[in-house]
């Protein structure tokens, strides 16, 4: 509520701008007053910019009023030749296009001061205005309530474009239950808005005065830029050994995939071989842990030895086996994995013995201090990077899935999934057909289970529309691609002309943010953050660089011998 010396519903004459000349169903084309020469208005000390794409305009229609999006604006003249019509227009009349998207009706609160008045608004519109009624500008005081204000389960991400600095508030649940997408070219600075929606999440406990507050939230991180937007955060690096997937929480198929690969013909008997081995492997595994190895199955997350499982497939050879046949590729490509240095925090072999690995592996990703939690790739080889993304992204799911009701309403978690197009191609990739699967099984059944997701991409026409379309809400920035705009603005919600056309021509941290998660489609621009609290930027800068001597043969060297020993 507000308290005015006067009744909201009267019409403020400052802040009229023109009347309506058509209306075409929920679209309305006004002709601005000629007297306008500056494109704003000042009201109550704000400033209020005109023909605005992205701002609001009213039309009072009895105690009613229309509220509509500006979507266009454009010259009188070009707008008559459009529709045929021989103009007669002076070279300065002008006119704007807006979409009807609510309205609303100021109520007097009858239990409280007599001043106290609460706008009730409502999306949809069952009025329709009539030419020849004046359009007006909204005043600020209208924008917090169309808007929504910062109370309920919500986060800040930044401010509406045209409205005088009103804060744009998401619905957390939407935004991160229902999962969404932050797409943009590179440049447009999508990373720092992933950043501003972390720091909106991590902040809200202390906002909102929470006697607790433990988020959880897991960013896949391909170009290690992350961790110095979080100072606090907990890291998970193969360069450092502090991320373990080892290979005995890969399913069969994750297991089939690393051990013989999908861009060959993978026979039936190739898989049975390393189905038989794994599940006999898998069951001695659970004896020696004092588990029930019968209750077990192939796909159980139960330690074994490769040196057992290498045993089982070499007993398991024909007599006078060819160094083609399935049993030795299989053994061979193990041999490889093995001496691999880049992969000991996948191949590390399992010591025995009867404590259990199992709740240390799944604490690195559930543990809830030091938020967020980043899992840098950056050092993981290229060939199962995809399998180590599945295998965070299924052992996240699963672990919800076999939690009990109470537990999962206790503990959801926000999976980040930045690349996306990486780990959910929609060519199909085969090295990420696992992550494919395991991220897919996510957009499509995480809300019932706790797990929110948060695809970014740079290409987003190159990301599974499978995955994409799960997506309830979208932050979409600057978008430079043809093919990636129009397939944006195919899949975008609330999807309105004068909002879409502005992709290619929007500011850095300016984004379209439409989706269940907004109040209303709007253009926003991102929250401004602190230099330590953005993303490490991976720009060079060649004027900097270049006022550098070259590398002498000692620095050739150390570079060298990391790149050896794959170590940075």
């Amino acid at each position: 509520m507000i308290s005015l010396s006067r009744n909201p519903n009267t019409p403020i004459e400052n802040l009229a701008i023109g009347k309506i000349i058509e209306v075409d169903g929920p679209r309305i084309i006004a002709e601005l007053d000629r007297e306008i020469s500056e494109l704003s208005r000042v009201y109550a000390g704000d400033t209020y910019p005109i023909g605005q794409f992205g701002s609001i305009v009213k039309i009072h229609f009895g105690r009613r009023i229309i509220y509509a999006f500006v979507g266009r604006l454009r010259m009188k003249s070009e707008y008559e030749l459009e529709r045929g019509v021989l103009t007669h227009s002076s070279p300065d009349e002008r006119i704007i296009e807006a979409d009807l998207f609510g309205e609303g009706e100021w109520l007097l609160n009858s239990t409280d001061d007599a001043s106290s008045w609460l706008l009730e608004f409502q999306r949809g519109v069952a009025t329709y205005p009539l030419p020849q009624q004046t359009v007006y500008l909204a005043p600020k005081a209208e924008l917090k309530f169309i808007y929504g204000h910062s109370k309920g389960a919500v986060v800040c991400l930044g401010d509406h474009v045209g409205s005088s600095g009103t804060p744009c508030y998401a619905d957390m649940n939407e935004l991160l239950g229902k999962h969404t997408a932050v797409l943009g070219s590179t440049g447009s600075g999508k990373s720092g808005t992933v950043a501003a929606i972390i720091h909106s999440l991590l902040e809200r406990g202390e906002q909102s005065e929470h006697e607790q507050w433990n988020p959880r939230i897991i960013i896949l991180d391909p170009h290690d830029e992350y961790g110095s937007a979080f100072p606090e955060h907990s890291k998970l690096s193969t360069d450092d050994g502090s991320l373990t997937l080892p290979y005995w929480l890969l399913n069969f198929q994750e297991t089939v995939a690393l051990l013989i690969g999908k861009t060959e013909f993978v026979a039936t008997s190739q898989a049975n071989i390393i189905k038989s081995a794994l599940m006999a492997s898998r069951k001695e595994g659970a004896i020696e842990l004092g588990l029930d190895g019968d209750a077990i199955n192939v796909d159980s997350p139960v330690p074994y030895k490769l040196t057992k499982l290498k045993a089982l497939i070499e007993a398991d050879k024909p007599p006078q086996a060819s160094k083609q046949d399935a049993h030795n590729s299989i053994l061979q490509k193990l041999e490889v994995l093995e001496t691999d240095a880049r992969l000991k925090f996948l191949m590390s072999e399992w010591a025995g013995g009867n404590e259990d690995p199992f709740p240390s592996v799944l604490s690195q990703l559930c543990n809830q201090n030091q938020q967020p939690r980043i899992v840098d790739l950056s050092g993981v080889p290229n060939e199962v990077a995809g399998v180590s993304s599945a295998v965070i992204a299924r052992t996240l799911f699963n672990m919800k899935v076999w939690q009990t009701s109470d537990e999962r309403a206790n503990d959801p978690v926000l999976l980040v999934c930045e690349e996306a197009h990486r780990y959910v191609p929609n060519r199909g990739e085969a090295q990420y057909e696992a992550a494919q699967e395991a991220i897919r099984r996510i957009a499509k059944e995480g809300r019932k289970y706790g797990v929110g997701l948060l695809l970014v991409s740079q290409r987003p026409s190159e990301v599974e529309a499978t995955v994409l379309s799960q997506c309830n809400s979208w932050i979409v920035m600057r978008i430079t691609n043809d093919a990636d705009r129009e397939h944006v603005k195919s899949i975008l919600p609330d999807s309105m002309s004068g909002l879409t056309k502005m992709l290619s021509g929007l500011r850095r941290q300016e984004a379209i943010f439409v989706g269940q998660a907004a109040m209303l489609p709007s253009r926003i621009v991102i929250r401004d953050l602190n230099e330590e609290e953005l993303p490490r930027s991976n720009d060079i800068d060649f004027d900097k660089g270049w006022q550098q001597p070259s590398m002498t043969n000692d620095q050739l060297q150390e570079v060298g011998n990391r790149w050896r020993y794959q170590r940075k």
